[in-house]
């Protein structure tokens, strides 16, 4: 502000724009590059660099500005309440690196294992689960002896078809439902076909066995005609639905084929026996992998339950052996966004894990790094 010899009040208008807050960020960048340039002419390979972790997309906290007092006061070996922090946030910026380090060399011990290990067979986990039961006096339904059978018609049948697990299981029930719909389908034009060989073979052979008697008549006399018809009404009717029926089969055509009729109801018969007896096995084979499905599902299903309350055990017992690192008595927000940070890291190493909050505690089985945390 200035003053004017009236009393009137003016306002400073700066003449360039270098000291604006909008400025900073280019600022910041042009000086980062003055630095790296000199670092590489250097030959060091550390470089500077103006955006903050988030933006860098680095899983670490930021230390706190100390301001040139604090700084100097911290040279000299005062400690003051920025530097104690600024020190604190060092030492579990470390401690998770290693938390970091320590999940990516497990992960990789686990890609290597499984890798170099096969999964099991279906068949393999089942027998694997009965022989357990066998072994605590605990057989469970199916290696009871009066299911003996039942069992190793279960085992068999897993592994000649190479059923690998419960998806594996479905998908060959899948596979037998569609062959038995595919000759359904199959067997629905033969028979129809045989359905109409079957009238058309009918027909010509008793057209062939009382053609003579219909010719007989034909040649009486028409005074005896009508005896003659009365005497062989049933030949002759059975003569007349037949040529009837011929002739609009035959539509014009001459000469009956009926050696080549009887050929094609051969070779359909022959095809729709091979066709039945296949849908019949199939119709069985389909009735027996439904109740190996259901005593694998019931197997299963009882095992899991089983290792349910071992599983919460074994969390309680993980939960006691667990060693316990204080986080700082950082401000609240600081705390929580660390837990944030914290939380994706587990969650980015594919790992289980307990929510963290305030003032909470999380874990994991291996014992890597835990840390119990203060709001």
């Amino acid at each position: 502000m200035c003053g004017i010899a009236d009393g009137r009040k003016c306002k400073s208008v700066p003449a360039t724009d270098w000291n604006e807050q909008t400025k900073a960020e280019e600022w910041r960048r042009a000086w980062a590059e003055i630095c790296n340039s000199y670092l590489e002419k250097g030959n060091h390979v550390e470089r500077i660099d103006h955006r903050s972790y988030e933006r860098q997309r680095i899983d670490q906290i930021p230390t706190v500005h100390l301001g040139v007092a604090a700084f100097q006061m911290d040279k000299r070996g005062i400690r003051t309440e920025r530097g104690n922090l600024n020190r604190e946030i060092e030492v579990t910026n470390q401690k998770q690196r290693q938390l970091k380090a320590h999940i990516s060399k497990l992960q990789s011990w686990l890609k290597k294992e499984a890798a170099n290990t096969e999964p099991p067979t279906l068949a393999e986990v089942i027998q694997g689960i009965l022989s357990r039961r066998e072994q605590t006096g605990k057989p469970g339904c199916y290696t009871a002896v009066n299911n003996l059978k039942a069992a190793t018609k279960m085992l068999n049948f897993l592994q000649e078809n190479q059923i690998m697990d419960m998806d594996g299981l479905t998908g060959k029930m899948a596979g037998m439902f569609k062959e038995q719909r595919e000759i359904s389908e199959k067997l629905k034009p033969i028979d129809r076909r045989l359905k109409t060989l079957d009238g058309h073979i009918s027909n010509a052979e008793r057209y062939l066995q009382y053609r003579d008697i219909y010719r007989k008549y034909k040649q009486q006399k028409p005074k005896k005609q009508e005896a003659f018809y009365e005497a062989h009404r049933m030949e002759l009717t059975h003569f007349e639905a037949a040529e009837r029926y011929l002739n609009d089969v035959m539509n014009g055509r001459t000469g009956i084929p009926l050696k080549a009729w009887k050929a094609e109801q051969e070779k359909l018969t022959a095809e729709r026996k091979k066709l039945s007896r296949r849908y019949s096995t199939l119709k069985d084979e389909v009735k027996e992998a439904e109740q190996i499905r259901k005593g694998v599902y019931s197997i299963l299903r009882e095992e899991n339950r089983k290792e349910q309350p071992a599983h919460k055990q074994d969390l309680e017992r993980w939960k006691t052996a667990t060693q316990r690192v204080k986080c700082p008595a950082w401000p609240t927000a600081l705390c929580l966004s660390h837990h944030n940070r914290t939380n994706g890291l587990i969650r980015s190493a594919g790992l289980s894990f307990i929510s963290i909050s305030a003032g909470s505690t999380f874990f994991n089985p291996w014992n890597l790094c835990v840390m119990s945390f203060s709001g």
